[in-house]
């Protein structure tokens, strides 16, 4: 059973390093999320993240909205190199009421189980900061995404979220920014 259990974690290891996930050795670390996420719904663009396999393009963004107490709906859009768009749906469910930052979501076309989304850190109306991270034995696969309200953020509030997911264990350095040109993103908003 244990020699199962090495192979297993081998070929997760080999599975997850192929595809540029964040796979990391150890537990999920437990950082604080924000009180509420009533102000939070609306559009976020992406600035910054840890690399993910099954995002590939760039001028990412998010939007929220509410859907019902404790659920928000979620459209991820995203300009891949051949000029298309790509954009998945799904919600993110309030996981216990008494941390409602910290979220669950799932995807519509994605048949796989909803996946930790933990607001860190957001001033709600310029910034947010957020974390998921998934405990797979000795493993631990990390999501990590810095997003603003605008298409630019400043480098002070920039290096204050590396500086949180640095304190959470996070290493900031493997983030990779996310093209937010608006030449190369008009496609995006027509």
């Amino acid at each position: 059973k244990m020699k199962a259990m090495q192979v297993i974690s081998l070929t997760l290891l080999c599975v997850m390093a192929a595809s540029a996930q964040m796979l990391r050795f150890g537990k999920c670390p437990k950082p604080l999320c924000r009180p509420t996420l009533i102000p939070y719904v609306g559009k976020w663009y992406e600035i910054m993240k840890l690399p993910t396999q099954f995002q590939k393009g760039e001028c990412g963004t998010a939007t929220y909205s509410p859907k019902s107490p404790g659920v928000i709906g979620v459209l991820n859009r995203e300009l891949l190199k051949d000029g298309s768009i790509n954009f998945i749906v799904g919600s993110a469910k309030v996981k216990h009421p008494s941390e409602p930052a910290k979220l669950e979501v799932s995807f519509t076309d994605i048949p796989s189980p909803p996946g930790p989304y933990w607001v860190l850190s957001s001033d709600y109306e310029t910034h947010s900061l957020v974390y998921g991270c998934s405990d797979f034995g000795l493993f631990r696969l990390e999501f990590a995404w810095i997003l603003s309200r605008e298409p630019t953020m400043s480098e002070e509030t920039l290096q204050s979220m590396q500086s949180i997911l640095s304190a959470a264990g996070v290493n900031p350095e493997k983030m990779v920014a996310t093209n937010q040109d608006e030449t190369y993103c008009a496609p995006m908003n027509q």
